[in-house]
């Protein structure tokens, strides 16, 4: 049988309905006793009044704002965020630099296939790639980065001419030098670059990315409920996302075959998967699909081997997505890697 919906978790649909509950604690604090209760058998101690010790105040943790992780004095924490847009035809794969980049979002677009966009920070793939050109859709999606340097091939005169416009650092054709093509695939899925190289374009005043998620600390619990991973469609695109408790993260296969990072020769991985589901209308300028990326939707999350179902709320272009689970709170990821997926809210997926 079939049904409608874009998103099969692997795991009952019972769990669905379940939900957390919060709890309150009695306050077990004694009162403080006065002194006229004080049996007059019984001497103070001491007149003499204890000391005070002065108050102290927990300095918070540095992390990156992409990852959640701690900065322990890196100097990579004052760089902007640079986003690279990576072909993911055919002839593309398998890409490099998946498992360097703090986030991965994957978006439709025209011809039925998908591309990525790759998000440094806190480290560094040399090289990365294949590059290839950006769409309209990426001017919404990544304003909330702070002005991200923006690494692509290159694109038709009216996406061209949106991003210049736009806050993104345009560090595409015009700049060449820090392009070179590869001998791993043939053109034109052979085009790479550096981010090394890419970084020394950063104008003086770039500044850090805003954190885009809530990290939960490591001594909270888990929401949500135990789910083995995921399996979504976007449009001839079949992704299947597996949890592997050994490692604690989630493995990628793409159409049937394990998708992998050409750096290291194995399995694409993340820490987090979150599934924003996307309306898309035809770009204003072209039939290519442009996602809706700011309003609300519903949301998927997958973090630590459990699943919170929920919605995504954004009001404008330069705020993060806010994912709240389904009572309301807050959602929070495991600190680490996280990819974005973003399907079309009309996409259809079999049942099991």
């Amino acid at each position: 049988m079939r049904s409608t919906g874009l998103v099969r978790p692997l795991l009952a649909l019972a769990l669905l309905a379940s939900c957390g509950g919060g709890s309150t604690t009695a306050d077990t604090t004694p009162e403080t006793i006065g002194l006229s209760t004080i049996p007059p058998t019984v001497a103070p101690a001491s007149t003499v009044p204890p000391a005070t010790a002065p108050p102290t105040t927990a300095i918070p943790e540095v992390v990156f704002p992409l990852t959640g992780l701690p900065v322990n004095d890196s100097p990579l924490a004052a760089r902007p965020a640079l986003v690279v847009k990576i072909d993911n035809s055919t002839g593309a794969i398998p890409q490099t630099g998946f498992t360097a980049a703090d986030l991965v979002y994957e978006e439709v677009i025209n011809d039925g296939v998908t591309r990525f966009a790759m998000v440094f920070q806190s480290g560094d793939s040399d090289p990365v790639g294949p590059c290839r050109s950006g769409r309209i859709q990426d001017v919404d999606l990544f304003g909330s980065l702070n002005g991200p340097l923006f690494a692509w091939s290159g694109g038709n005169e009216s996406v061209t001419r949106a991003i210049n416009k736009s806050d993104l650092v345009n560090l595409g054709p015009n700049y060449a030098a820090v392009y070179f093509r590869g001998n791993q695939h043939k053109a034109p899925h052979n085009l790479y670059t550096k981010t090394t190289d890419i970084y020394t374009f950063a104008p003086p005043e770039s500044q850090p990315p805003a954190q885009q998620f809530q990290y939960r600390d490591a001594a909270e619990a888990l929401a949500g409920v135990a789910s083995p991973g995921v399996h979504l469609e976007m449009d001839s695109y079949r992704i299947d996302w597996t949890w592997n408790a050994a490692t604690g993260l989630y493995e990628r296969q793409q159409n049937g075959k394990v998708h992998k990072d050409a750096a290291t020769d194995s399995v694409a991985t993340t820490n987090n998967i979150v599934v924003l589901v996307m309306v898309y209308k035809p770009g204003q300028y072209s039939g290519s699909p442009d996602a809706q990326s700011v309003g609300t939707g519903e949301a998927f999350v997958f973090t630590g081997g459990n699943y919170v179902h929920g919605i995504w709320t954004r009001a404008d272009r330069l705020q993060p997505f806010t994912l709240t689970d389904d009572a309301g709170l807050p959602i929070k990821l495991t600190p680490g890697r996280t990819w974005i997926e973003l399907p079309r809210a009309d996409q259809t997926t079999p049942t099991v």
